[in-house]
């Protein structure tokens, strides 16, 4: 009988989670599933609970009357074994091991352990996620390991070999307006790894955008392979884990991996059409270009905020990203002109908010530089309690046209005082959620750095450039 495939797996319809509590990790994946209303059958495992949830908690896998496709395992690696002999017996497909202290410890032991537990599935012809991981985050099918996380499904997925990092990454996302479609924490990866995961989101047709955060490859020319075929159909965002001696040698005890050379990899990636950042804050910046905003493949930028010196800055900023800050064009020049415009011939690109008037004159000259066939994108900045005034996101949208200004991809600068788009606390930092909040529902991305928002812009281009480029080829 051949072994489950990643795509039987991702809808199961029961499962066994054991190690089920009324407290802590035992209790999350419980709740989790509820919360997210799983569509399935839900057996909680405990030999010390009757009930958990309001629901029957069985002793053990064998217990359970029904069939089980997927079996959830939060105990620990002691137990291990007899837990895969328990699923064996009862047919289940895939056990996804929560449960750690394999070969990350480094331990003679506990890596023979886990060739074990391998050895015993597959004779068993039963698939393996993990183990060391948070395992499979799918919210249209009501998976998830923690409560809080979002509910609502979108056209992203994500492959982490970390579990930290999966979560810190999906709560931020939600908070920025991104969604995700299919989600896995890998951890050890002894079965299913990085390019199975990767090689099912790319066939996904619920997932048309994928982030990685990955620290080793089990199977390099295999990744490439499947890594070029992908970005020739959807982008696919990548965050190397372990690129210096102390990130080394952290990913070892980490999840079992080993780091190769930095300058191999980022030569790998640019072949391979993979975009490549540097934490986690780029990720979700690069992603939320991709998410929101239509494919752009020249980088003629018009910008327009701020005044005096911090239009220049943005202009330096903006040049250095890799954008053409083009001179604000003549027709503009002569419209204006014929408008009795007192700044005709003194308004540039940047538009300058101090020499404009007002905020209205400014989205005016925005509308006109998005109009004209010479800016391939927009990017504008505002500081909720600097120039302008703006106080609220009534304010910002009634003094820029945002809806006509989106017909070429638009980017939105909310400059928060250096605060995070986490931090929630503050008057400065409300009118910033609630700004970048109205955004979202115009499908506009909002960054907290002109910086930031020209480096998204820039990865997005060269990705539509080469993928452009070589299905011509």
């Amino acid at each position: 009988m051949p072994e489950p495939t990643l795509e039987e797996i991702m809808q199961p319809e029961s499962i066994a989670v054991v190690g089920a509590s009324k407290i802590g990790i035992g209790a999350n994946y419980i709740s989790a599933l509820l919360k997210l209303n799983f569509k399935g059958k839900i057996y909680p495992v405990h030999p010390k609970y009757q009930e958990v949830f309001g629901m029957k908690c069985y002793a053990g896998i064998y217990d359970i009357p029904g069939n089980i496709d997927l079996v959830i395992s939060l105990i620990s690696a002691t137990q291990a074994l007899k837990l895969v002999d328990d699923c064996a017996q009862k047919g289940v497909k895939c056990i996804h091991f929560y449960t750690a202290r394999f070969a990350e410890t480094g331990r003679p032991e506990a890596i023979e352990l886990e060739k074990e537990i391998l050895r015993r599935a597959k004779s068993a012809g039963i698939r393996i996620i993990g183990p060391n991981c948070m395992g499979i985050y799918y919210p249209a099918w009501g998976i998830s390991w923690e409560p809080t996380m979002s509910a609502i499904p979108g056209p992203m997925g994500f492959i982490s070999q970390s579990g930290s990092v999966a979560y810190e990454t999906i709560g931020t996302a939600e908070i920025r307006g991104l969604h995700y479609s299919k989600g896995f924490s890998y951890g050890n990866a002894i079965d299913f790894n990085e390019c199975d995961y990767l090689e099912y989101l790319s066939q996904d047709a619920e997932t048309k955008l994928i982030t990685m955060y990955v620290e080793g490859i089990r199977d390099g020319k295999r990744f490439l392979e499947i890594l070029r075929k992908t970005t020739m159909k959807k982008p696919v965002i990548i965050l190397k884990g372990g690129r210096g001696k102390s990130g080394t040698r952290a990913t070892a005890s980490h999840t079992a991996s080993l780091a190769g050379s930095m300058e191999v990899w980022n030569t790998a990636m640019k072949q391979a059409g993979a975009i490549s950042v540097s934490d986690l804050e780029e990720l979700l910046d690069v992603a939320a270009a991709f998410y929101f905003l239509p494919p752009a493949f020249r980088n003629h930028v018009g910008i327009a905020g701020g005044g005096g010196g911090g239009s220049v800055i943005a202009a330096d900023v903006c040049e250095e990203a890799g954008l053409d800050v083009i001179p604000l064009p003549d027709e503009i020049r002569a419209e204006l002109r014929k408008q009795n415009n007192p700044i005709w011939d003194w308004v540039t690109n940047p538009v300058d908010f101090s020499i404009a008037l007002k905020d209205a004159v400014s989205g005016y000259i925005t509308k006109m530089m998005v109009n004209n066939p010479n800016f391939d994108l927009s990017i504008i900045f505002i500081d909720p309690q600097g120039h302008g005034k703006v106080t609220s996101s009534d304010v910002l949208l009634s003094d820029f046209p945002l809806d006509d200004l989106k017909i070429k991809p638009l980017l939105v600068v909310l400059l928060d005082r250096g605060r995070s788009f986490k931090d929630t606390a503050g008057e400065t930092n409300k009118q910033f959620i609630e700004i970048s909040t109205k955004l979202i529902e115009k499908r506009i991305p909002a960054y907290i750095s002109v910086a930031r928002a020209a480096n998204a812009a820039v990865k997005m281009i060269n990705y539509y450039k080469k993928q452009r480029a070589d299905l011509t080829q």
